[in-house]
């Protein structure tokens, strides 16, 4: 139940200035105590910089008072400087290829550490529209470059299957470009046959294979699947 309602990343707390106070009380006049709806109201405040579970953490933390989690979230982020990270290209084999129903496909991007600092440890990617287990990435050297890789299963009928990743750091904040899988379900696809095809190629060429597509089929492999069903919409 991660809220991303952005395609880009809001400020870095450090960077982002204060929060409007009147935007705030508006808030806290609703009196609500559900806590659902205030790790909403918590992302919303926030520019959603706060995957679910760490805006839980930061409220309950605080007996589940809005302005308080607000204040000690800005407190705990005091100076701290969010990662930069570019997607330099989606090197999905059969990337355009529509993909039969319930069917195995990987998703594969090629990323950069854009930054002028190393990544610090723990960072992970997370799909923001659908729940589902993170996917640990290594860190990375400033512009260093890596193929990240996800197994996903297609929904059980024809129709536009997206799904939203975000870099977080391990205490949960988003940050970088966000990276998009968007795929055609269709009976008559041929994306799983042409990326069965390529795995038969590269493990025939050995050595001789590009590295790219090597260190692609080698992450993918590696990556447990992530299953992914119409009703899960």
């Amino acid at each position: 139940m991660d809220i991303d309602e952005n395609s880009g990343q809001g400020p870095p707390p450090s960077q982002g200035g204060d929060i409007d106070t009147s935007f705030l009380q508006q808030f806290s006049c609703l009196g609500t105590t559900d806590h659902d709806e205030l790790i909403l109201q918590l992302q919303r405040v926030l520019g959603n910089q706060l995957n679910y579970t760490t805006a839980r953490f930061f409220l309950d933390m605080n007996n589940w008072n809005l302005q308080a989690a607000v204040g000690c979230y800005f407190d705990f982020n005091s100076g701290q400087k969010l990662p930069s990270m570019r997607v330099v290209e989606d090197i999905t084999f059969g990337y355009n290829e529509a993909v039969p129903p319930s069917t195995n496909f990987i998703q594969s991007w090629r990323i950069q550490n854009s930054g002028d600092e190393d990544w610090p440890n723990g960072c992970f990617l997370k799909c923001t529209n659908h729940s589902q287990p993170d996917t640990p990435v290594t860190s990375l050297r400033a512009g260093e470059q890596t193929v990240i890789s996800v197994t996903l299963v297609s929904p059980n009928y024809a129709q536009t299957f997206q799904t939203k990743w975000r870099m977080c750091t391990s205490y949960g904040n988003y940050f970088g470009e966000a990276m998009w899988s968007i795929v055609q379900v269709k009976e008559s696809g041929t994306l799983a046959l042409t990326q069965q095809l390529m795995a038969l190629r590269t493990s025939n060429l050995g050595n001789n294979t590009n590295q790219s597509d090597a260190e692609s089929m080698e992450d993918a492999q590696n990556t447990a699947p992530a299953y992914f069903n119409a009703e899960n919409k």
